[in-house]
């Protein structure tokens, strides 16, 4: 069956909604929404992670989805049959719905260990690194997270999914992904329940104590309640947009790598092998001396702290 990935159709809508909010913000709004050399910087990304991650998708399709599809799905008898036993799942309208539960599912821990560990953070942190929070910060991608992403997702076709319905999926994800980034929508009412909404999302965004490592969820936000991540907007809490390690450049070598430098530079702290494992692998924050903390450090400091001053 071929499918076309939504994202190809995106692609203009993305740059004509980017285009209305900017111009909508310095003529009528907030002239200070939108920052000329963050914009440019992050499409410049946008426009590098487009053509990187078109050919990744590819290799991803042949090489990683197919790969595994064929393997584990081979053709019995005629019928394309899971090694478990199952017969592989076809296109109906609710195995696409249960692939779409799969793929959020999956975005999820996905995102959140983005967030965890600090090598795949030096990569993601290039999409938080803007003090900007608009539809110009949705486009700017960090070119690296594309090549182990679709590691995360491959066990999706591996129990039987088609890997032309996964790669529709993780574009109409993308597509709700896209639209979060805007200051503009409100709260959903009702909708707020259950799904990732742009408040949310700028929860996501903020650098705040309060807010941080927060709502990970892609169309969803039920796994950030079951998980423990889910926060809902506080409206007295100023957000400060960005993150607390800045690349403070519109360069994009430097805004694409400034953490990889981060890294190298603290492993350098400690001539301990499992100190200089932890700086790679280990939650962003962490080190070995107590002279940067993690967030669940830096939150448990301030409890204690509080508790203290009671």
């Amino acid at each position: 069956m071929n499918l076309t990935n939504p994202l190809v159709y995106g692609a203009p809508i993305f740059i004509a909604l980017i285009a209305l909010e900017l111009s909508y913000s310095k003529t009528r709004d907030n002239k200070k929404l939108y920052n000329w050399k963050d914009l440019l910087s992050s499409l410049s990304l946008g426009i590098g992670s487009a053509v990187i991650g078109a050919l990744m998708k590819t290799v991803s399709m042949i090489l990683i989805f197919n790969f595994a599809y064929e393997l584990f799905n081979p053709i019995v008898d005629g019928v394309r049959t899971n090694i478990m036993g199952w017969e592989s799942f076809g296109y109906a309208w609710y195995i696409w719905i249960f692939c779409m539960l799969l793929d959020d599912y999956t975005y999820y821990w996905f995102h959140r260990q983005n967030h965890m560990v600090r090598f795949l953070w030096a990569a993601h942190i290039v999409h938080h690194s803007s003090d900007n929070f608009n539809l110009g910060t949705a486009v700017r991608n960090g070119w690296f997270t594309i090549f182990y992403k679709p590691f995360f997702y491959v066990w999706i076709v591996i129990i039987g999914f088609p890997p032309e319905m996964l790669v529709v999926c993780l574009g109409i994800e993308a597509l709700w992904q896209f639209q979060l980034h805007t200051q503009y929508i409100k709260n959903l009412g009702f909708l707020e329940k259950f799904v990732n909404t742009h408040t949310m999302h700028q929860v996501h965004h903020a650098q705040n104590i309060e807010y941080m490592d927060k709502n990970h969820g892609g169309f969803l936000n039920i796994f950030d309640r079951i998980f423990g991540t889910w926060k809902e907007l506080d409206e007295s809490i100023d957000i400060k947009y960005g993150v607390s390690t800045p690349p403070n450049s519109y360069n994009l070598y430097v805004i694409l790598t400034h953490e990889y430098r981060n890294i190298w530079n603290d492993m350098k702290k400690s001539k301990n092998w499992g100190d200089k494992f932890m700086y790679i692998f280990g939650p962003p924050g962490w080190s070995h001396d107590g002279s940067s903390l993690t967030i669940k450090q830096t939150r448990k400091k301030l409890k204690q702290e509080k508790i203290a001053a009671a």
